[in-house]
């Protein structure tokens, strides 16, 4: 009973797709997900405390600014879930914007970057990545790409 439930949920929200194209539902997906993450990353969290210590004060970023940073993670994780049980359906712009921003914040003091895997370096066959000049000769380590 359950596998045919399963099925009967994936060919509706197959057939929702289908009807009304992929880049609505598909963006609010992710969206909805990225926003359900924030419990594990808690960068509103970091964010609003840090945001606290500097507009308000610092003896506020602890107490006010944690408390203000945990709501505010909440109500991502929980606008998140909304928009994950609800992507097949329209509306498909984000949801309580005036409270948080769509998508997920980051504190001002972390940019995030591409991930350090060989798929995002660049051509290895021209010659452009970083790599051992000479590994035969102890300490001659030259590293194009290091920071």
């Amino acid at each position: 009973m359950n596998t045919r439930f399963a099925l009967l949920a994936a060919l509706a929200c197959a057939g929702a797709l289908l009807g009304s194209g992929c880049a609505g539902p598909e963006q609010k997906l992710g969206r909805g997900l990225r926003n359900t993450g924030e419990l594990l990353r808690w960068g509103e969290m970091r964010r609003t405390v840090e945001q606290t210590a500097l507009f308000d004060s610092p003896d506020q970023a602890y107490t006010t600014g944690l408390v203000r940073g945990f709501n505010r993670s909440l109500a991502r994780v929980g606008i998140g879930l909304y928009e994950i049980v609800t992507f097949p359906v329209p509306p498909y712009g984000p949801v309580a914007t005036n409270y948080l921003k769509p998508e997920p914040v980051y504190p001002d003091n972390y940019t995030p970057d591409i991930l350090a895997v060989p798929e995002f370096d660049s051509a290895t066959e021209l010659g452009f990545s970083g790599g051992d000049v000479a590994p035969m000769i102890p300490n001659s380590r030259f590293r194009v790409f290091d920071r």
